[in-house]
């Protein structure tokens, strides 16, 4: 048999097995508006590639894409009505396209490997994202954080993780979070690896919120609540605090389960209690206001914010019953320093050790504490800057109006 007739037969059998999901190889005979007019390559069988079946760009021009002769692989979508001898057929390139895709995306799904996409646009409660073919990626798994504003995402490439793949369905849903909560976890076990509790480091502000700031601790976030940023009363972190201010912070907490390390800026400073105590000393005399009274003893400013307890039986050397029938809030008196506990922040004082009339024995030595004394001050005194508890002054308060 011939060359040509060989071919003939080889022409005659592509022509004859033409079906709808065949992959032909086409040539293109013609561009016009929206469409390229193409014909199977030895088998006499023409038809078209309309502007989406070779395209996702809805506004591009046919011919500046291809030109008559281009030969490229196609998808046999369906025949075509029409009475050209040999008939004719639509054709899809994209389709193929994304068929070739979802092969590959299927492997990487079972590998578990990331893949690379770019945004294409938004829609109601996600991205559109390319990866070969069209993906869907929530807004819920765009990032470990709430995502409000889509836009910005518009245009950007990005790693993600296939979380389901249906190639019958043309369903691929991608995930962004997951991929962000690998690195996060890799990169905290990096860092809290190095941690202690109990460590001071520098930070940079990476976010603030109602209820604290986020500091980034060598490319992890820690957290220092709104009540760890400051001595004084904070009503809201962006009141002290800028995004990407560096600040020197503590490590209060390491949670290796939840990935979580909590700092805090006030403890890497100074507090009031250390700042007035500073200078202050057992045996110190000076002058302090009255504060506060309850039944078991006076409360006297030491310094701005800081109080010390007078117990009723340092009041006086005579027998005091209530420190209301010889005090006043307000009334300036003098006052001995006793014992500062550094530790429970709590200062006791004594006016009687003060007073210049008091007897030999108590200015030569210091007062000595009841073990029932000391009790009285481990109960009402709080680990509160202000050395006391309020509840219990505004108890015993309620107590004398019975």
């Amino acid at each position: 048999m011939s060359e040509n007739s060989n071919q003939f037969l080889d022409a005659l059998k592509q022509m004859q097995g033409v079906e709808a999901g065949d992959i032909v190889d086409v040539e293109v005979l013609d561009i016009e508006d929206g469409q390229i007019d193409v014909g199977v390559e030895n088998a006499g069988v023409e038809g078209v590639i309309t502007r989406r079946e070779y395209t996702s760009d809805r506004n591009a021009d046919l011919r500046d894409l291809v030109k008559p002769g281009d030969k490229f692989k196609a998808l046999v979508l369906r025949r075509a009505g029409g009475d050209k001898e040999n008939g004719e057929f639509f054709f899809s390139v994209t389709r193929l396209k994304e068929r070739e895709a979802y092969d590959k995306l299927q492997k990487d799904f079972e590998d578990g490997n990331a893949v690379e996409g770019t945004v294409t646009s938004s829609v109601r409660g996600g991205l559109i994202v390319d990866v070969g073919t069209r993906g869907f990626l929530p807004a819920s798994l765009i990032s470990n954080r709430y995502v409000s504003d889509l836009k910005p995402y518009i245009g950007k490439t990005m790693k993600l993780k296939i979380t389901e793949i249906d190639p019958n369905k043309n369903r691929l849903i991608l995930s962004h979070k997951d991929l962000v909560e690998e690195e996060r976890e890799e990169a905290f076990d990096k860092v809290a690896s190095q941690l202690v509790v109990g460590d001071v480091v520098e930070g940079k502000v990476s976010r603030l919120t109602n209820f604290g700031a986020f500091i980034d601790v060598g490319g992890v976030d820690g957290l220092v609540h709104i009540s760890e940023i400051s001595y004084k009363h904070v009503d809201k972190p962006s009141d002290v605090l800028k995004v990407g201010q560096d600040v020197k912070v503590k490590v209060i907490g390491i949670d290796n389960d939840r990935h979580r390390i909590s700092l805090s800026i006030k403890q890497t400073e100074p507090s009031p209690f250390e700042q007035a105590t500073a200078d202050l000393n057992e045996g110190d005399i000076f002058e302090g206001e009255v504060k506060s009274l309850t039944n078991f003893g006076a409360f006297v400013e030491v310094a701005d914010g800081i109080q010390g307890l007078v117990h009723v039986s340092e009041i006086s050397n005579k027998h005091v019953d209530k420190p209301s029938d010889v005090l006043k809030v307000g009334q300036s008196v003098k006052v001995k320093v006793l014992n500062i506990d550094p530790s429970d922040r709590r200062i006791s004082l004594s006016i009687k050790a003060a007073d210049s009339n008091a007897s030999s024995e108590n200015h030569n030595s210091r007062p000595r504490r009841s073990r029932n004394e000391n009790s009285v001050n481990k109960k009402y005194m709080s680990d509160n800057d202000n050395g006391f508890a309020l509840g219990d002054i505004i108890g015993d308060q309620l107590k004398d109006r019975k």
